[in-house]
């Protein structure tokens, strides 16, 4: 093996673990839902090839208000299950969809799709 290619192997290497780290590496941050007169934490989540966004961060104790827009057609964006707070919403394109619970814990709990392929996650903190 010459010099050649061998910097060609390292470079391809270098560039798969750059890609799996940025597809699958950790998610740090996260949007902070804003408080609004009402008491609620509010936050509007697109619904487009996934949520966006798809990490929102909360205060527990306080009612929280999502409103879903969804901006696509596929089959899979139809249903967002909150599984852990009992709460599923139909999501007709172009509609705005509001899901209301009360994060009583903190923690981190998921939202997806009903197909389980769009994900996101709602962390409650102290």
């Amino acid at each position: 093996m010459d010099m050649t290619q061998m910097i060609v192997n390292v470079s391809g290497l270098l560039l798969i673990v750059f890609v799996a780290w940025f597809f699958w590496g950790p998610k740090k941050g996260g949007y902070k839902a804003t408080f609004t007169p009402s008491g609620y934490q509010e936050a509007e989540i697109i619904v487009k090839g996934g949520y966006t966004p798809h990490i929102v961060v909360v205060k527990k104790g306080k009612p929280v208000k999502f409103q879903f827009i969804r901006k696509e057609e596929n089959s899979c964006s139809e249903m967002v299950v909150f599984p852990e707070f009992n709460k599923s919403a139909a999501l007709p394109v172009g509609e705005k969809v509001t899901v209301e619970f009360l994060p009583k814990e903190s923690g981190e709990y998921s939202f997806q799709c009903q197909m389980g392929m769009y994900r996101g996650k709602v962390v409650v903190q102290d």
